[in-house]
């Protein structure tokens, strides 16, 4: 009935955005860690979304704020209110692509590939390039990256207090498992 008929209009709505080689994954990996002399903090997210695009190599993440889990209860709320806001800002996320991806055949070989797009977290976007790594296994491709985030960039605060403990700069690490959607 009519709900199917607004199920083939999204699907007709959607495809062509996204053409017909997406690799996709729901449950990306994302973590962080932040190292001082004082105390070394470190979170893991596994909601991650990740989209790319095999044709074109446009890459997309987004990474739900709350889903990151830390060892410490209090650290986990206060990074969640107090510093990354989440009720304001849900989502960190990255859209990008690969460059000179015409030139790259994936394979079983883990090849580096060079990452440039705009990083939103806390609502500012930022122009980054990046290194990351790709391979392809059987039916699903397999990338990691690392990017180094500095904490003012993107208007964080960190209360005086705790300025010692939290790193400057914070090192996030996103290893991804794509399969073909």
């Amino acid at each position: 009935g009519m709900r199917m008929i607004w199920r083939i209009i999204f699907l007709a709505l959607m495809v062509p955005l996204f053409g017909k080689d997406i690799y996709f994954t729901r449950s990306g990996t994302v973590s962080f860690f932040s190292s001082t002399p004082i105390e070394d903090i470190k979170a893991i997210n596994e909601q991650t979304t990740c989209v790319l695009d095999i044709e074109t190599g446009d890459v997309s993440f987004r990474i739900p704020i709350r889903g990151f889990i830390f060892k410490n209860g209090l650290m986990q709320e206060h990074f969640n209110e107090n510093y990354l806001e989440s009720d304001t800002y849900p989502n960190a996320s990255f859209t990008g692509s690969i460059e000179g991806w015409k030139d790259i055949t994936l394979s079983e070989k883990l090849q580096p590939v060079p990452l440039k797009g705009t990083m939103n977290i806390h609502g500012i976007s930022k122009d980054i390039s990046e290194s990351g790594n790709i391979l392809m296994k059987g039916n699903r491709v397999i990338g990691s990256a690392t990017f180094k985030i500095t904490v003012a960039d993107y208007e964080i605060e960190i209360p005086k207090i705790l300025r010692d403990n939290i790193a400057k700069v914070v090192d996030v690490t996103v290893d991804i498992s794509l399969k073909k959607k």
